[in-house]
């Protein structure tokens, strides 16, 4: 990695646990014993941030604007930073994307380095790539934030989701038409027929259904991949069913969202089920009942009228997909469970199975039911629990990572204790919920957990002895020559420059690279 020019330094409740859900694990490094408080400028914070999207990025300002001589180093397993603000926000939707503006201010910094191309804990076998223990940050940080998201996604766990053909993730479409590299092998068979379902009913879902009735010239001006935008120009998708199990009132799509769709031209929205809306909406909180509306209102086309429509399919539970007469391995419907709602305005209402099922034509069917973070190999060894049905680092609330111990009394008692050293921020840290806006103060609050504890002579991974720690220079000689393949926010920027030069030769903003291989290849 070519070293980068000088830049300017920035300056300016616990929760319940059980202790039958907590694995066993070795005991972590030992911390060291709480220390007298610390003077910001004379102790100097070395501190490691484990991914590259809108959680490490604002949790690494929040240190480095109060804490001025911190110095942060950013580990990001792709080439390229931003995680899902790049590959995960629609392209529909570049004025999401704005905050990239300022995450290049926070990496213009002196007291910044951007490490690509470097995977943390995860192998990834490729002649041009690093991988870096986590123990091997452990011993030369003092501190280490876990920010790299949620990698896969929840599936259904019913029969014919993992053996017949023409079924995806939600996850893997939005990372296909986004260039997320490795979706980029995806063929979504969007020949097949007329009918789409799309199983889930957040704002991803509602993303998936509208790019597959966008008018592909709309998407032509944005940042989608060419290859993305020849298969929606071929696409015979022309209904696609939005479908959960619970209905509108319960919905976890937001407003935006919604009027996107109702405004699609030539698109019409088939009405939703009234008796599932609340006949004085009018008494409904604002945003509840700004929703309502919209969906009252609907399109001002009929479906009679339209060649491409919509439904939002309330009170149906996936059972089992269905194959096609003609080719038993492809997908050709979806039994459903009909439910019943206790309560249908009561936006905690539980379901019901009726015990009658429905079947909705489905000749491609995509799975929108969550994000889910895993856990790095080293986490048992590093005394870090997660948590597997939550999908989230055990911690405070707070951004920091706390496990339970016993007391080794005869009937013991389990209580919490901090992980020294160590934080989470972002969907690693409550789960994959919220926008941009509440994964930043999300990340602000873990920031100011690691600022308060640093000055206040708190438990980190290396002790006091005078001196600060390596960074990245010493984790260099842990991993030896692979760490040339590290990819420098310089890099970085002719990659940039290169992806909005193809882009201009098409007439659209840029043109990603889908391939690492190509990405490397301008450097």
């Amino acid at each position: 990695m070519r070293p980068a020019p000088a830049r300017t330094a920035i300056g300016g409740g616990v929760r319940a646990w059980s202790a039958a859900a907590a694995p066993a694990t070795p005991t972590p490094p030992s911390p060291t014993a709480l220390r007298p408080p610390r003077d910001a400028a004379s102790s100097p914070m070395r501190l490691a941030v484990v991914g590259s999207g809108p959680a490490g990025f604002y949790a690494a300002s929040r240190v480095m604007s109060r804490l001025p001589g911190a110095r942060v180093d950013m580990y990001e397993g792709l080439p390229v930073p931003f995680g899902l603000v790049r590959h995960g926000v629609a392209p529909d939707h570049p004025e999401v994307k704005n905050c990239q503006d300022r995450f290049g201010e926070i990496a213009s910094a002196s007291n910044f380095r951007f490490l690509g191309n470097v995977s943390v804990g995860q192998p990834v076998h490729a002649a041009d790539h690093c991988t870096v223990p986590l123990r091997s940050l452990m011993r030369h940080y003092d501190t280490i934030l876990l920010a790299y998201g949620a990698s896969e996604d929840k599936k259904l766990g019913i029969p014919g989701e993992s053996t017949l053909t023409g079924i995806y993730s939600a996850r893997q479409f939005v990372g296909w038409y986004n260039g997320l590299p490795e979706c980029a092998g995806l063929q979504p068979d969007l020949l097949r027929g007329e009918d789409a379902v799309v199983v889930g009913q957040g704002n991803v879902a509602l993303d998936v259904a509208r790019i597959l009735l966008e008018d592909v010239d709309v998407l032509r001006k944005t940042d989608i991949t060419e290859r993305a935008l020849a298969e929606l120009a071929r696409s015979r998708v022309r209904r696609v069913h939005v479908v959960a199990r619970r209905g509108p009132m319960q919905a976890a799509f937001t407003i935006k969202e919604v009027r996107e769709l109702m405004k699609l031209p030539g698109v019409a929205f088939w009405p939703a089920n009234r008796a599932l809306i609340p006949e004085d909406i009018k008494s409904l909180p604002r945003a509840s009942r700004r929703l309502m509306e919209v969906l009252l209102k609907g399109t001002s086309l009929s479906p009679g009228q339209a060649s491409r429509s919509w439904s939002l399919d309330s009170c149906l539970s996936p059972r089992h997909f269905l194959g096609r007469q003609d080719d038993p391995t492809a997908v050709a419907g979806t039994e459903f469970d009909v439910t019943h709602l206790q309560d249908p305005f009561d936006p905690a209402s539980r379901v019901v199975n009726t015990g009658t099922t429905k079947i909705l034509p489905s000749d491609v069917v995509f799975r929108s039911v969550g994000y889910r973070s895993v856990a790095l190999p080293e986490f048992a060894e590093a005394g870090i629990q997660f948590d597997t049905k939550r999908g989230i680092v055990d911690n405070d609330g707070l951004g920091r990572v706390i496990r339970l111990v016993s007391d080794g009394d005869a009937t013991p008692h389990v209580k919490t204790q901090q992980v020294a050293g160590l934080y989470c921020a972002g969907w690693l840290k409550r789960g994959p919920t919220g926008v941009i806006a509440s994964t930043m103060q999300d990340a602000f609050a873990t920031g100011d957990a690691i600022v308060q504890d640093w000055l206040s002579g708190g438990r980190f991974l290396q002790p006091d002895q005078g001196q600060s720690p390596g960074g990245w220079e010493a984790v260099v000689q842990d991993v030896g020559p692979s760490a040339t393949s590290a990819v420098s926010w310089d890099q970085w920027l002719r990659i940039d420059a290169a992806e909005k030069g193809r882009g201009h030769r098409l007439g659209k903003e840029r043109e990603k690279f889908t391939s690492t291989i190509d990405m490397l290849s301008v450097l």
